[in-house]
């Protein structure tokens, strides 16, 4: 089985100038170690759809198999994750993103408003959370158990963890 290889990527313009604490990367820091993977790569971006995209190639490059970014999912105009994510992923995984949303719809009518997307890079998984440290946490605990084999399937492994060949 692969291990998981995580990075981590806050996306704020404000983090990224020194003007706001990141609270959000250390959330997912955290969450990850505790269910005993490693964070090998972190950075703290700006709102700015290059530099994101930028970020998630570096993290690959890095040896990341999941890449997450937190922040940049919402409406406003300088929200543009999906769209870098969507800019360098190979394909999309879409079941993330919705169950992602559907947790959030659980605590706030306000989790539709969420525009996340998650996907891949080569082998690499890449999944856009919202900015919020609790919105962080409520997401990882849907995510962080399918994280394994997801790893394992895009790595052409078997994908057997507990489930029949050929069933994802």
């Amino acid at each position: 089985m692969s291990p998981v290889r995580a990075a981590i990527i806050t996306v704020s313009t404000r983090g990224a100038a020194g003007q706001r604490a990141d609270e959000s990367g250390p959330a997912m820091r955290d969450a990850l170690a505790a269910a005993g993977h490693e964070v090998i790569h972190t950075d703290l971006v700006p709102d700015d759809a290059a530099g994101i995209a930028t970020a998630i190639l570096s993290a690959v490059r890095a040896g990341a198999n999941v890449v997450l970014t937190s922040g940049g999912t919402g409406l406003s105009p300088n929200d543009v994750t999906p769209e870098a994510t969507r800019r360098v992923i190979d394909r999309e995984v879409p079941g993330i993103a919705e169950a992602l949303r559907a947790r959030s719809l659980e605590k706030t009518p306000h989790g539709m408003l969420s525009r996340g997307v998650a996907g891949a890079v080569g082998p690499t998984l890449v999944v856009n959370l919202p900015g919020s440290p609790r919105a962080v946490r409520e997401s990882l605990e849907v995510l962080l158990p399918v994280l394994p084999h997801a790893v394992e399937l895009l790595a052409g492994e078997s994908g057997e963890t507990g489930h029949a060949r050929g069933r994802a």
